[in-house]
């Protein structure tokens, strides 16, 4: 029996497949084997000695202390793409709101008092401070392609726009799933240059801080509508807002509210709404619940943010699983200690993900606990576990 602890709700959707002869799932776990999570901050908290894996029912993992978890040799599961609708028809919404002034042309009628006739004259004369502008025919810049990026910049070409896109890590697999109308760019910055709306879908880390600021803004064109509905700290708000201020930029929306944005002349600061819709949220867990069932079960690793993927069919029953460091002759060194206790090695998988990398070891017969303490003891082993 397999315990799970959740630190938020999670859509039943995602806990029912994880079957209760199987798996127990409480709020208030001790021991738990597995944490399913969507935006409990993790960072703070002691981590259990019996932890196996945690599982994020969404994308970004900035709440959770990645780094240290790996080098426990615990598996970070998240849900790419899982919320990739919820995220497209924001970005939808978005520039809609962006280009056709919606948000100030709905307070504009929500203050219009008098009588209907009155309230008719002042709506045409004061429609034309709304006038804005359509889609086809306009740049868009998606700064990001993966599963929502993708998303987005096939979405643009549907309606008619030009789509401009930069990933340095886009994949052979991402690429094909790309619009052929969709052109490449070969850094942000020539991505920017053409762009008459930029969207950014790339994870919060050191090298997305601040990918728009004052410099980059210079060499943009003038009347750009901005959106960012991936994470906070990727836009400079203030180099933003100062630009809006200089007529430089004509309108941003985003995702993260503030001080300086929420009440901003030409600017839209949503509250966090890029998955919330209950499509997205049943989507991520169940994505999640099933990456951390066939984890623990099988010890197969499917979009892990930490390890690399992983997840041959079981050709035996009795399966080892090691998480490491890449470094050289860890292969020989699990192999020589299976092979001082007689155990034969049917199927052996290892990858490597920069400084670290995985491996299964299916087995003619099952492994003893003290074979899988010593390969557990092997300089450089973080984590070794019969399934």
């Amino acid at each position: 029996m397999f315990k799970i602890l959740t630190l938020n709700n999670i859509s039943s959707l995602g806990l029912a497949r994880l079957p209760k002869e199987q798996f127990q799932i409480s709020s208030d776990m001790k021991e738990p084997d597995a944490i399913l999570l969507r935006s409990f901050k993790m960072h703070d908290m002691e981590i259990p000695p019996s932890l196996k894996t945690v599982g994020r029912a969404g994308a970004g993992v900035n709440n959770i202390p990645v780094d240290k978890l790996t080098k426990m040799g615990i598996p970070v599961f998240n849900a790419p793409g899982a919320n990739a609708n919820a995220v497209k028809e924001l970005v939808l919404a978005g520039m809609l709101l962006g280009c056709r002034h919606i948000g100030p042309a709905w307070e504009f009628t929500r203050g219009l008092s008098g009588t209907d006739a009155e309230i008719n004259r002042a709506v045409e004369a004061g429609k034309k401070n709304f006038a804005g502008f359509e889609l086809p025919g306009r740049t868009l810049a998606v700064i990001g392609l993966g599963a929502v990026g993708r998303s987005v910049a096939n979405l643009g070409i549907a309606l008619g726009m030009k789509v401009i896109g930069f990933d340095p890590g886009l994949t052979i697999e991402g690429a094909w799933q790309l619009s052929a109308d969709a052109k490449k760019a070969n850094t942000v910055e020539e991505a920017l240059r053409v762009a008459d709306f930029v969207t950014f879908h790339v994870p919060s880390m050191e090298t997305t801080r601040n990918l728009i600021n004052a410099e980059r803004l210079k060499a943009m064109k003038n009347g750009v509508i901005i959106l960012n509905f991936a994470r906070e700290g990727i836009v400079d708000d203030a180099a933003v807002s100062a630009a809006i201020k200089a007529g430089k930029v004509y309108g941003y929306i985003c995702d993260f509210p503030s001080n300086l944005l929420k009440n901003h002349e030409r600017v839209v600061a949503l509250p966090h709404l890029g998955a919330s819709t209950a499509e997205a949220e049943d989507n991520c867990a169940i994505m999640v619940a099933e990456q951390v069932k066939d984890f623990l079960q099988n010890g197969n690793v499917r979009n892990a943010v930490n390890f690399p993927d992983v997840a041959p069919p079981r050709e035996t029953a009795y399966r080892l699983i090691v998480a490491n460091a890449n470094v050289p002759n860890m292969l020989g060194l699990i192999s020589e200690t299976l092979g001082h206790a007689k155990l034969n090695i049917h199927d052996m998988v290892n990858r490597s993900r920069g400084d670290y990398a995985y491996t299964v070891v299916d087995l003619d017969s099952p492994a003893p606990e003290d074979v899988r303490r010593k390969v557990a003891e092997i300089d450089g082993v973080l984590m070794a576990r019969i399934v």
